[in-house]
């Protein structure tokens, strides 16, 4: 069923390479392979060239975790609320405030 699946997202980004959407698809279909790096390529690729596809941030700054890229994710994570927040999209956003705040050590913990 994987490759099946793979396959068909392959085939639609051929006709439409520059399909946010499609890319998304792939880098969280690698992602659930554990292919690491072609997900990290078209992650990379998204918040390259589609920055304001907020579906982005959170998993991008996950794998950036993954790898002890904690910098990297953070700021992913920062940029990713920016971009939620003049979206509208204020589930993202509490989402991305929640990671950022945990990867930054910002966790709050009632005593």
């Amino acid at each position: 069923m994987y490759h099946i699946r793979l396959q068909k997202l392959l085939d639609f980004l051929k006709n439409e390479p520059d399909d946010p959407f499609l890319k998304y698809a792939l880098a969280t279909e690698y992602l659930s392979q554990n292919d690491v790096q072609k997900a990290l390529f078209y992650f990379e690729d998204l918040l390259k060239k589609h920055p304001d596809y907020v579906g982005t941030y959170y998993h991008a700054g996950k794998l950036f975790e993954r790898l002890d890229r904690k910098s990297e994710a953070i700021f992913v994570y920062q940029r990713g609320m920016e971009i939620a927040r003049k979206a509208g999209d204020n589930h993202a956003y509490s989402e991305l405030q929640t990671v950022f705040n945990s990867a930054s050590g910002l966790d709050y913990e009632d005593d």
